[in-house]
């Protein structure tokens, strides 16, 4: 059996930029994805808190040390800028590993610093 865990947490992060005219996707600043343990194309949870929006999209990297936090495509319209949000991904593990498992939590600045 496996289980869904936290495997990784930006908390309270805020977007820069909400880009509906893009394909999709949510663009990050390279150093956040560093701290979080994040990588480019894996799946996250946005969720807002705002206005409580929850939505399920992927990584795009973004420019190191930009502090860029960009909505891309229709999650632009869930999503504004100037929004706080929580950016939030997942792994499956076996049941005795999810008990010992820390998942990586970063607490980034307001302009998105570390």
């Amino acid at each position: 059996m496996t289980i869904e865990v936290l495997k990784s947490k930006i908390h309270r992060c805020t977007v820069t930029e909400a880009n509906l005219n893009y394909v999709g996707s949510c663009t990050i600043d390279e150093d956040l994805m560093d701290a979080a343990n994040m990588i480019e194309f894996e799946k996250i949870q946005i969720v807002n808190a705002n206005n409580g929006e929850r939505l399920e999209t992927y990584i795009i990297k973004g420019k190191r040390g930009s502090g860029v936090i960009c909505m891309n495509g229709p999650a632009a319209r869930l999503v504004m800028t100037g929004d706080v949000v929580v950016i939030m991904s997942y792994a499956r593990l076996t049941f005795e590993e999810a008990k010992t498992f820390k998942p990586t939590v970063i607490f980034p600045t307001a302009d998105n610093k570390l």
